[in-house]
């Protein structure tokens, strides 16, 4: 879209007469309503701090290929052709787009690829191709001569990189989609039909989402980047169908979606299921659906992400180029309606149940996939339960046993009965007797496989050994929510004298009181009285009832980790109580 045609939608829509003057910057964060002629000044302010900055920085070599220099161009680009920008028209800025862009240029691969955390990457090369699209979109119409060469290495750059994207591979789920949009943008500017092609190749695979709205990997960073290409390819390509799976993610998103803008990742099959995250980056999808369907609900979700920390940082800092790319992120939003902040809601697909009473929370989750294995790509979280009141964070609460190292207790999914959610796991270790006579080999040299419990790995070709001496435990942990009160209770019998430990981990940097230090062992409490308390600001969870039946509270996570030295503990204020099976005990948290 060429400027001029740009800055006659800008005033139609918010009825301006001139962009010319601009006023200080006032974020969402500190005002509670802005128009949106105030907030596109802000994005313009935002392009300006950024590109001063950016000058400074290509003032030196560039020493490193990294995916941000694909949007550093792009603010670059945006701040050249925005008529309001103090950098509008400047040359200096071309001298640094051209330098960033010959940098790329060196970078590439023979076949038209970047080493992007992966070596030769397409779906790597295709995340840098989203920004440099944009800025190459900017431009598309402008004729300036002093962009000619710019605008001439910038097509060498992407008409390469597209042929890698066409006939190249991709790793995981969401890449398919990253190439794709990719694709639909190369092809948006430089059409081919052997790019509509492979992306018609790739879509043919269909766009798996569940009956709930997750994706195929269940995570937040790849739902956002999936939403994010699935509405590229949809405008670019015309195929609005292609927004369906979009609008289905996204209100499942909004349930997931904490006070203060973290969002759950507990149920994730990628690493970000013990990462904490937050709804930043789902930005752009959700003001895009407002606008587009006019959805006073999203347009709420919208307004409300605007005033989450870091918005200014993260979003705001790179706006500029996307909405003069895409002018529909700057139509008005839709009358916000904001979505009930009081709801209970089991998401059966993933067995992941989120309460929410205005600010307090509580997350239950018991979906790990079975067997456990430790890889990415599989759901393997151990976190049953967290809870948040205001400021005041458990961020999550384990349960583990010494049986025989088997670890953390991961529910074999979610029953609801009579008001409470029921996690159950029961787990048989057997001994074993000696091969029948026919399985027996002269070598001695038998098949190297699991053991029938998933336990370890041997060459005792176990899964023809009779068993004998098995022993059990089994748990069952129930959780009913009251009034923001949350009632756990928790059983766990079968082989008597078995030692069972139920973790809590609060946010970093509270105040815990009620509890006592376990000796030189720092940010580590037992809970042997009667109840707990958490502070953080000027919010308070309370827990208990303690009990301290022993003190073993280390190497929790079982074999499958400890073999490899590895730990799943994280940063946070840890409580411990303890006990012996048979096992009973009632706490409450709230």
């Amino acid at each position: 879209m060429e400027h001029i045609t740009r800055q006659t939608f800008l005033q139609q829509c918010f009825g301006l007469g001139t962009l010319a003057v601009l006023s200080p910057i006032m974020t969402y964060a500190q005002h509670e309503s802005t128009s949106d002629e105030n907030f596109y000044q802000q994005i313009v302010q935002a392009n300006n701090k950024e590109v001063a900055k950016l000058l400074t920085v290509f003032s030196s070599d560039i020493t490193e290929i990294r995916r941000r220099l694909g949007f550093d161009l792009a603010n670059l680009a945006a701040g050249y052709a925005e008529s309001t920008s103090q950098y509008y028209q400047k040359e200096e800025l071309v001298i640094a787009m051209t330098k960033i862009i010959r940098f790329i240029l060196k970078a590439q691969q023979a076949d038209g690829t970047l080493n992007l955390g992966n070596l030769a990457s397409p779906p790597d090369t295709a995340f840098i191709l989203e920004p440099l699209c944009v800025a190459a979109t900017i431009f598309k119409h402008n004729t300036t001569p002093i962009l000619a060469t710019l605008k001439e290495l910038l097509k060498e750059f992407i008409l390469k990189a597209g042929e890698s994207l066409r006939v190249g591979g991709i790793h995981t789920p969401n890449h398919r989609w990253v190439v794709s949009a990719a694709l639909a943008q190369i092809n948006d500017l430089f059409p081919n039909p052997a790019y509509v092609k492979r992306i018609d190749e790739w879509l043919s695979e269909n766009i798996y989402i569940d009956s709930d709205g997750h994706y195929l990997e269940r995570s937040m960073i790849y739902a956002e980047v999936t939403d994010r290409c699935l509405i590229t390819m949809a405008r670019l390509l015309k195929r609005p169908t292609l927004l369906e799976p979009v609008r289905k993610n996204l209100n499942l998103t909004y349930f997931y979606i904490e006070p203060n803008g973290d969002l759950v990742t507990t149920d994730s099959r990628r690493q970000d299921q013990f990462m904490t995250i937050n709804v930043l980056n789902h930005y752009h999808d959700y003001r895009y659906l407002a606008i587009k369907d006019n959805n006073a609900a999203f347009a709420s979700i919208t307004k409300f992400i605007e005033k989450v920390k870091g918005f200014d940082e993260k979003i705001m800092v790179d706006l500029l180029p996307f909405c003069l790319e895409e002018p529909t992120y700057l139509k008005p939003l839709p009358t916000p309606k904001a979505p009930s902040v009081n709801f209970e809601k089991f998401f059966k697909t993933t067995n992941l149940v989120r309460i929410r009473k205005n600010d307090t929370t509580s997350t239950i989750f018991g979906g790990a996939d079975f067997p456990i294995i430790i890889a990415s790509g599989r759901s393997t979280n151990s976190n049953l339960f967290a809870f948040r009141k205001g400021e005041a964070i458990l961020k999550y609460l384990r349960f583990s046993t010494d049986f025989f190292s088997t670890g953390y207790f991961r529910s074999q999914g979610i029953t609801y009965q009579d008001g409470k959610y029921i996690l159950h796991q029961r787990i048989e270790a057997p001994y074993y007797q000696p091969l029948p006579k026919q399985f027996k080999k002269a070598n001695g040299d038998y098949k190297h496989a699991p053991s029938t419990d998933g336990r370890f790995w041997n060459k005792m070709d176990f899964e023809h050994r009779p068993q004998s001496n098995v022993k059990i435990i089994d748990t069952t942990i129930s959780i009913e929510e009251k009034d923001g009160i949350n009632e756990l209770i928790f059983s766990s019998k079968g082989t008597d004298g078995i030692s069972v430990t139920i973790e809590f981990c609060f946010k970093e940097g509270g105040q815990l009181t009620g509890v006592k230090e376990v000796e030189n062992s720092p940010n580590n409490y037992l809970l042997a009285g009667k109840t707990g308390e958490y502070t953080y600001g000027k919010d308070t969870i309370k827990f208990g009832q303690g009990i301290n039946q022993h003190t073993k509270i280390k190497s929790l996570e079982g074999e499958m980790y400890s073999s490899h030295f590895g730990t799943l503990k994280t940063d946070g204020m840890y409580v411990y109580l303890t006990g012996i099976t048979p096992f009973e005990h009632k706490i409450t948290i709230g």
